[in-house]
């Protein structure tokens, strides 16, 4: 006889019911949501916010069915689009400029499966709907951008080694140091050299045309464009998370070109605004007389300088008066990291490059006793995170900025020190929305020709195989369960090629019960009984399925390591279909055969 042990059916058991509750959520749909965050890092979206969200929709005559905070912003949930847009317009007028007030859609989800950690699956542009753009870096600005860093640091340098310089000037794409005599071109193209060894510096010594030419070779001016790139990719990033946005897609196109697509977000005027978000850091010099600051105060802010605001350890805002003189930018940022300073507070840790640590040297030196200001940048409006008094100088090029901040604060800070400016600007030279009505339509042809073909491969299946033809199709909806639970757990993104793969998974997994139920055949013909012919079909039939599907998988693992966008996502399904086909072909289907013969004592005949 074919029996299962007792532990084979409940782990069938336990799985079946884990895929039924993660598939669950899927079916819930999603609702329209009003999502706030924080323009700016030292402004934060805490419970209050929430409360104060929830007032402004209330005093509209508007309820939200649901409201909840989660990953630093607040999301309202409502009954209908035309009370998600009237809730925007509301909210957005009351909180001001300081908070995005864009357009999503959450989840309906039942509280229960949520506490459960069961979520739906994300879906992609094509099936959820949403923005795309196509964005196009300035090559020209960002290697302008590169050309003044350059003329700065020579400058700089140039002044260390006391070497008298005429202009410096950023003509086409050199820069030109005009020098008076051979004798100074030698000392200054020996020193740039030094400095700036990437690039390619040409001494000029024609009688009254002495000077120096500084450019980029090819393959330093391929690298700064890639790096360009790459960099404008990293700080979209991290705008595009302020969104919420799950799984967007940016990538980089071509040479120049930068693909964004936000699946979920129909705001397109709040995704450009998201988009074209920069943060730097300034290092500027306070004003500490009191008589200065009290004018300030008063409106009357004396030339040369510029009113901000300080936070105190209090959390309040307090009045502080800065040189208008910017001596030092976030361009001479290598690296920033949270951490903490010897009080164990709270703190950001910068790396400066070689000529940001010659400036903050100097800066420090000449205003021992004076306080400097570190004030943070973002969207035309500074704000100082902390401006401490200067003790010693500080070399070495790390610097450190601590005050009053907490943990999530210093590691926001970092974020937009890190990768908080483009490298370059960029024009949006393609825009296209997708509505959410299109996204259900491809929803629902995916799910039609999923549907047809499952009921196609059933039918024939029972009709050719009967009884082991009915087991057949249950391993085969197990597989789409398993296999829409395992999208759902692990949070992948659906597209329409994900579905194409959905049903390219469902033919795959019903080939290896052919190959079961053929080899059960053929053990019959040879004169073996039923019994053991059933065990002999399934042990014979796995290693042929096992390496079917190993190379199958093969396949699937290098489209997922070297593919991309729609051909990435074919592959997650793709992978995850042979897996959850082997389990559910082999495993599951053996054990329904086994609750239908395996007990019977004096087994003549099977309907296979």
């Amino acid at each position: 006889m074919n029996r299962y042990p007792l532990w084979k059916y409940l782990l069938m058991a336990v799985t079946l019911v884990a895929a039924f509750l993660f598939t669950l959520p899927n079916f819930y749909g999603e609702s329209p949501a009003v999502q706030i965050s924080s323009v700016r890092a030292t402004i934060k979206a805490d419970a209050s916010l929430l409360t104060r969200a929830e007032d402004l929709a209330k005093a509209a005559g508007i309820t939200p069915e649901n409201s909840l905070f989660e990953n630093n912003s607040v999301k309202l949930r409502f009954k209908n689009t035309e009370d998600q847009l009237k809730a925007k317009d509301a909210i957005q007028a009351g909180l001001g400029e300081d908070y995005i007030v864009a357009l999503n859609l959450l989840s309906s989800s039942p509280s229960w499966l949520t506490r459960l950690g069961a979520k739906p699956m994300f879906l992609g542009l094509d099936l959820r709907g949403g923005v795309h753009f196509l964005l196009e870096v300035d090559m020209k600005a960002a290697v302008d951008k590169a050309l003044e860093k350059t003329a700065g640091e020579m400058r700089r340098e140039l002044r260390d080694k006391k070497i008298r310089y005429g202009r410096i000037s950023h003509e086409r794409d050199q820069v030109v140091v005009q020098l008076r005599d051979a004798e100074t071109v030698d000392a200054a193209g020996q020193a740039i050299r030094r400095v700036l060894p990437q690039l390619s510096v040409v001494d000029v010594k024609e009688s009254g045309n002495y000077k120096v030419l500084v450019s980029y070779g090819q393959q330093a001016l391929t690298r700064l464009k890639t790096d360009a790139v790459a960099q404008n990719v990293t700080t979209l990033h991290n705008r595009v998370n302020e969104l919420g946005v799950a799984e967007p897609i940016i990538q980089q196109q071509g040479e120049g070109r930068i693909v964004v697509e936000l699946p979920g977000v129909q705001d397109t005027a709040k995704a450009k605004d998201i988009l074209g978000r920069t943060a730097s850091l300034e290092v500027r010099r306070v004003e500490d007389d009191p008589t200065k600051l009290n004018e300030a105060i008063n409106g009357q802010v004396p030339a040369g300088y510029e009113l901000m605001s300080e936070r105190g350890g209090d959390g309040k805002s307090r009045p502080i008066l800065l040189h208008k003189e910017v001596e030092l930018t976030g361009e001479n940022i290598n690296d920033a990291q949270a951490g903490f300073d010897e009080q164990n507070q709270p703190a950001v840790h910068i790396n400066l490059d070689s000529a940001g640590a010659t400036i903050f040297r100097d800066l420090t030196h000449d205003n021992i006793g004076k306080r400097i200001a570190m004030v943070l940048v973002e969207k035309g409006k500074g704000e100082v995170v902390t401006a401490p008094v200067v003790r010693a100088e500080i070399g070495g090029g790390r610097v450190q900025i601590s005050g009053s901040m907490n943990v999530q604060e210093a590691n926001d800070v970092a974020l937009l020190l890190r990768a908080g400016s483009l490298a370059a600007p960029m024009s949006i030279v393609e825009e296209r929305t997708i509505g959410p009505s299109l996204g259900v339509e491809n929803i629902t042809k995916g799910f039609h020709s999923t549907l047809y073909g499952f009921a196609a491969i059933t039918l024939f299946m029972i009709l050719y195989y009967r009884v082991f033809g009915v087991v057949s199709a249950a391993g085969l909806a197990t597989n789409l369960l398993f296999l829409l639970s395992l999208l759902s757990m692990l949070q992948a993104t659906l597209t329409l090629p994900g579905i194409a793969a959905i049903a390219l998974a469902l033919g795959m997994a019903i080939d290896s019960n052919v190959l079961i139920n053929e080899r059960i055949r053929e053990e019959l013909r040879n004169g073996m009984p039923p019994q053991s012919a059933i065990s002999a079909g399934y042990e014979h039939a796995w290693a042929t399925i096992l390496d079917s599907n190993v190379t199958s998988l093969i396949v699937g693992v290098m489209l997922l390591a070297f593919g991309s966008g729609a051909v990435r996502g074919f592959a997650v399904v793709h992978c995850l279909g042979i897996l959850t086909s082997m389990y559910s072909s082999v495993f599951v289907s053996r054990g329904v055969v086994d609750l239908i013969y395996g007990y019977r004592r004096r087994l003549t005949s099977i309907a296979v």
